[in-house]
């Protein structure tokens, strides 16, 4: 059957859709309350689609469909093929090899221990933890509180009642009560695995209530030792609790997602509650298969995570509203209070574990982390070409005194100090920052093109409309408009002005393209006003020291770097001259300054 006498025959009822490539391979999985209209809708009018659904729909050549029940079953199965299939066109949670587990082994006597590989064999997990420390504490808390076994023997009854096994050292200096010896019942064992679930869980509350008992049933009976025992256990587990972040009292047992989008990556900030305390959190990032709109995203990732977690709150806290058909879950999308508080810290360690990615991807890969930048410049200015090589401008007055510009030049996302130049400006009379920037632009640019070098993709002007406007005239004269990319960035609210256009753009504070561009911006500023300083302390040292006969710019350097000022100079004796100029130019320096 062709594809389209498909869509046609296709029910009007929930399902899931399957679209597959050339050679049967599913390449997207998506759920429909009335599939026909759904499936229809990717073929009616390519136009209106985003540049990877359109790329999706020509590889579309054939399709298969199940109907089912509601739309809950829909989401169900939708998330179920998604994982099976792993298609390309999904969103899809990265599998981040980097971040522990904890692994209660499904075996007699279970074992726990950490693991970054997750094995589908009955075996229950704990986490994924952020914190590696956070994580090695709990285990050892818990395994101290309630002593297990650390050997990989096959403890089966049959086993133990044969003889196979001896204790070890471990159970010498108390750290495992011998299970493999018959030492320790499986009950009793048991009790302790259930009272480390539940502190790893967070519901230390019980477990506490468990140790005061036992410990004043051991008083009572005057067991002393067994009660000093138990007091340290508690005062161990009281001890790991206070280190927990405490967040309310108003804020019990929840979860919390908060959702960040980077140029093409999404993370997910998932952060679980327990009485109060947060006792785990992790970055999660998504993989993007169409330009999904963030709150299917975020809908996505949190069935995804939930589905993952050996145990669910029935409260969430999100960023957006979003649909996830699950019966008595409360969703919270908060403005203010305990809960926005809870929320804006999964934000920050969205925040921090991007700034951990760029510092790693920078001392493992610095070329594709410098990359990365420059895209973010090109979407952020809508540049025609990736700005490989960049040029700032800045001019450097005092009050129209000695003028001078600077133009510092970066290549690959780094400075090229090596390409720096300054300008002594030679045309313009006063303090007139415009003239001063057409002429610097004028000369920079006549000179690269006589010697035939190379042309940056984007030249940077350190001001405003103004300052653009005269650099422009300049490339207009040289025949560069439209060959070469200007922008101005304007200094009180960091505004990106664009040649014509009055309304300028405003590129969020936080992002690396903004700090590349202040980072130009200031290195030109830098550049200039050391130039500019250097101009006037020649300036100066000309119209006093070089003005007495026989003192050239060389013996006055070595008189400035004796007596660090032309004032020290003046106030020295002859004496103090002569071991600098000799008693000749000594004694002329004297009288000049003293006559």
């Amino acid at each position: 059957m062709e594809l389209s006498d498909k869509i046609k025959s296709l029910p009007n009822r929930p399902g899931i859709y399957q679209f597959k490539d050339e050679e049967g391979k599913v390449i997207y999985v998506g759920k429909a309350k009335k599939l026909r209209n759904r499936v229809k809708s990717y073929f009616n009018d390519a136009t209106t689609h985003n540049g990877k659904t359109r790329v999706l729909v020509r590889k579309i050549k054939d399709l298969s469909y199940m109907e089912v029940e509601s739309e809950q079953d829909a989401l169900l199965l939708e998330n179920n093929l998604i994982k099976e299939f792993k298609p390309r066109y999904n969103i899809l949670l990265k599998d981040d090899k980097t971040f522990p587990w904890l692994c209660l082994k499904k075996e007699p006597f279970p074992r726990i221990f950490s693991t970054r590989t997750r094995v589908i064999d009955g075996s229950e997990y704990f986490g994924p933890y952020a914190n590696v420390k956070l994580m090695k504490t709990l285990l050892s808390v818990a395994t101290k509180l309630y002593p297990l076994r650390t050997c990989n023997f096959n403890l089966s009854p049959e086993n133990i009642k044969a003889g196979k096994f001896k204790v070890c050292l471990e159970y010498h200096i108390g750290n495992c009560k011998g299970p493999c010896e018959g030492l320790q019942s499986a009950e009793d064992y048991n009790q302790g695995i259930k009272m480390i679930k539940d502190i790893i869980k967070g519901n230390t509350k019980e477990v506490l209530q468990v140790l005061e008992r036992e410990m004043q049933d051991a008083a009572e009976k005057l067991e002393f030792e067994k009660a000093q025992f138990l007091k340290d256990k508690l005062e161990a587990l009281l001890k790991y609790q206070s280190s927990s972040t405490v967040v309310s009292a108003t804020v019990k047992d929840a979860e919390v997602y908060a959702f960040k989008q980077e140029l093409k990556k999404v993370y997910i900030g998932f952060l679980r509650v327990v009485d109060g305390a947060v006792i785990r959190g992790h970055v999660q990032e998504v993989k993007i298969g169409l330009e999904e709109e963030p709150a299917e995203i975020l809908a996505y990732a949190v069935r995804a995570m939930r589905a993952e977690a050996d145990e669910r709150s029935q409260e969430i806290i999100i960023p957006m509203e979003i649909e996830l058909l699950e019966e008595g879950l409360n969703k919270h999308v908060p403005q203010r209070g305990d809960k926005r508080s809870l929320l804006e810290l999964a934000e920050r360690n969205i925040k921090y574990h991007i700034l951990e990615r760029r510092k790693q991807d920078r001392m493992v890969n610095p070329e594709q982390h410098f990359s990365r930048i420059l895209t973010q410049v090109k979407e952020d200015l809508r540049l025609k070409e990736l700005p490989i090589h960049i040029e700032c401008f800045d001019n450097s007055n005092t009050q129209g005194t000695h003028p001078v510009a600077a133009c510092v030049v970066f290549k690959n996302g780094r400075a090229s100090k090596k390409d720096y130049r300054h300008f002594n400006i030679k045309t313009v009379e006063g303090p007139d920052d415009f003239a001063s920037m057409e002429e610097v632009i004028s000369r920079r640019y006549s000179r690269l093109l006589k010697e035939n070098e190379s042309l940056p993709q984007l030249i940077i002007i350190d001001g405003g409309k103004g300052q653009l406007s005269s650099a422009m005239k300049s490339l207009e004269a040289l025949g560069l408009r439209g060959k070469i990319s200007i922008i101005g960035i304007a200094k009180r609210l960091e505004e990106i002005f664009f040649p014509g256009d009055s309304i300028p753009i405003y590129i969020d504070k936080r992002s690396e393209s903004l700090k590349l561009i202040q980072q130009l911006r200031n290195e030109a500023h830098r550049f200039g006003i050391t130039h500019h300083r250097n101009r006037r302390s020649k300036a100066a040292i000309g119209t006093q020291l070089t003005e007495i006969l026989g003192i050239g710019d060389g013996t006055a350097e070595k008189l400035l770097r004796h007596f660090l000022s032309v004032k020290n100079v003046k106030e020295a004796n002859e004496e103090q001259l002569q071991v600098i100029l000799g008693p000749v130019l000594a004694k002329k320096v004297f009288a000049y300054f003293n006559s």
